[in-house]
């Protein structure tokens, strides 16, 4: 029942119509990432996130990764799995083709991503993690470091780690008291515990490259005095061979609600005495800034996590609800049992689930887009739009498709009805992997903080009213074109609450009492603009003969799910408004004491 199937026609939809990958394919940087290439890839990617990771799933689930004789084992099936992963080149699409990269645009890596994450969310942290750092290097680590490291990190053979959390200092990374102490040959000697890391230890890769934040001797407090640090596994020699253990030990394993296979490790740097040796990277004291570019990419990827563990439930909800026979639907012969996908609340949630997974699709992927562009746009400008694109809609992604990710999945629990609370049916282990991604890469609370209060008022909010701005076609084609008032109506909604949370600057507690309502209201307008936008664009293509080949009903299909979007998601933001522009006074009007919290 739960058979994984890549979604190949409606990522293709996605790539031609809503976030259209030719936009960056005619870009020099990226002219070999054209329509046929991107597909017969996808169809590739497909294959192997169907046949080799997507049957990891349960059984990694089951068997998770547990410590045997000081080093973390994985699940069996991880293995082979792990080594066809490599091998076939998947993790160095993105990356730069001088240190063996495919350079390819993200937005073409990111597909692959979701099929690959779909299949196995526990087994995609592994390369999610390796990606980002890989990401930080080449961005900030010298010219030796990225000789000596890229190479093997950018094929997978050696992984990738973040360290940042320690037990108190969570999201409050200024208070980490992690210490790097100078030596004489230009190394660092590091000491301290490191939680919450994901793949800290594992026997996927035979190196491991942990990127920790430490304090120097004469480091200021509070972030402005944290550098970063590459500490690897083994030691590498000049001429890039491993050499002797490096002083960093996994001390334990987290017992998490899900993601089993995915080992969460508390490490110990410098436990044995001597400190392990670790590399400066770039710059003392800005560890925090340098940093930031992992923590975004992942952020992304975590984001794209709500949506491919969301695609994996309704595929897996989808096929129960086709073969389980239950009561009789209005219109059935009578005595005759019907489908239950033929009761209309069945109906309902299916629809729209399918339906928020194309717009958190578009939104993820429109993200990438952006991303790409502020890196490789013709001009300074198109980089500037770009950056301020993808410095807006990153918290918007993590935060909002996260959050959906849990809802979607808890939805395709329900279609299992009593069913679905048992776990040989498989589908609750979604609802318990897609959990943690709330949570980590910064709460989604505070990636509502990081909105209101950096990247809106950053401009006097012109990046988000000119991209509202830009969300309403038009005209649109007869199918749609009922749909323009509503969307407009809800544009003008966010417009609205935008302008009322600029105008209290005066008074963040306000601001920040609606800063969740106001990260969701605004992703949804966005997202439902994105799809309907789309949708549009391929009714368009399909009037003047543009509309490539598509199976049968794929336009249908996509304008019922827009549709939909527009009557039965959009909604929510008039009922959130209120939310946002409530302000504070009702959260403390009494002291917790008295206020039952």
């Amino acid at each position: 029942m739960d058979n994984y199937r890549a979604p190949l026609t409606d990522i293709g939809f996605t790539l031609a119509h809503v976030v259209p990958l030719s936009t960056l394919s005619s870009l020099s940087a990226f002219a070999h990432a054209d329509g046929e290439t991107m597909a017969a890839l996808l169809e590739e990617a497909g294959r192997f996130a169907e046949e080799v990771v997507a049957p990891t799933n349960r059984d990694g689930d089951r068997e998770g990764a547990r410590i045997v004789d000081g080093g973390v084992v994985t699940p069996a099936s991880f293995h082979a799995a792990y080594e066809r992963y490599v091998s076939s080149g998947w993790g160095a699409m993105q990356h730069p083709e001088e240190h063996g990269g495919g350079g390819f645009p993200l937005l073409a890596a990111l597909a692959v991503k979701e099929l690959i994450t779909s299949a196995n969310m526990a087994f995609s942290l592994n390369p999610l993690l390796t990606t980002g750092a890989v990401h930080l290097l080449t961005h900030h680590g010298s010219a030796d470091q990225q000789a000596r490291y890229l190479p093997h990190m950018i094929t997978g053979e050696w992984a990738g780690t973040m360290n940042l959390t320690e037990p108190q200092a969570g999201s409050d990374v200024g208070a980490v008291t992690t210490r790097a102490e100078p030596v004489s040959d230009g190394s660092y000697r590091l000491f301290g515990q490191k939680i919450y890391i994901t793949y800290g230890d594992h026997d996927l890769s035979e190196q491991i490259v942990h990127l920790v934040l430490a304090r120097l001797p004469d480091a200021p407090p509070g972030t402005k005095g944290i550098s970063l640090f590459l500490v690897p596994k083994f030691l590498v020699s000049d001429d890039g061979t491993l050499g002797a253990r490096n002083d960093v030990q996994v001390v334990s394993l987290e017992h998490k609600l899900g993601i089993h296979a995915s080992p969460t490790c508390v490490m110990a740097f410098g436990e044995n005495g001597d400190g392990a040796v670790g590399e400066l990277v770039g710059d003392p004291h800005d560890g925090m800034r340098q940093m930031f570019t992992m923590m975004n990419d992942a952020r992304l990827g975590v984001g794209l996590q709500g949506l491919a563990v969301a695609e994996r439930a309704a595929q897996h909800a989808e096929a129960f609800a086709r073969d389980r026979l239950q009561g009789r639907a209005p219109g059935a012969a009578p005595g005759v049992q019907s489908p239950i996908i033929d009761h209309p609340d069945v109906r309902r949630m299916l629809l729209e689930t399918r339906a928020t997974i194309d717009a958190m699709r578009a939104l993820c992927y429109e993200n990438a887009r952006a991303i790409d562009l502020s890196l490789n746009a013709v001009d300074e400008d198109g980089r500037r739009a770009g950056q301020r694109m993808a410095d807006l809609l990153t918290p918007l992604a993590k935060s909002w498709c996260t959050d959906l990710g849990v809802e979607l999945t808890s939805t395709a629990l329900q279609v299992f009805g009593g069913m679905g609370y048992v776990e040989e049916t498989g589908v609750a282990q979604h609802l318990r992997d897609a959990r943690i991604a709330p949570i980590y890469e910064g709460t989604n609370g505070i990636q509502a903080v990081d909105l209101v209060m950096r990247k809106l008022p950053v401009d006097g909010g012109a990046s988000v009213l000119g991209v509202l701005d830009t969300l309403v076609p038009d005209q649109l084609p007869g199918a749609l074109s009922d749909l323009a008032g509503p969307l407009a109506a809800a544009r003008d909604v966010a417009r609205a609450v935008t302008v009322d949370l600029l105008g209290r600057s005066d008074r963040p507690v306000d601001v920040l009492a609606g800063a969740s309502a106001y990260l969701r209201l605004l992703s949804t307008v966005i997202a439902t603009g994105l799809v309907v936008r789309g949708v549009a664009a391929a009714h368009a293509a399909a009037v003047d003969g543009s509309l490539p080949g598509l199976p049968d009903g794929t336009l249908e299909a996509r304008t019922l799910r827009a549709r939909v979007l527009v009557t039965r998601i959009l909604p929510c933001v008039h009922g959130l408004a209120p939310i946002v522009t409530a302000g504070s006074d009702d959260l403390y009007a009494l002291t917790p004491d008295r206020a039952g919290v």
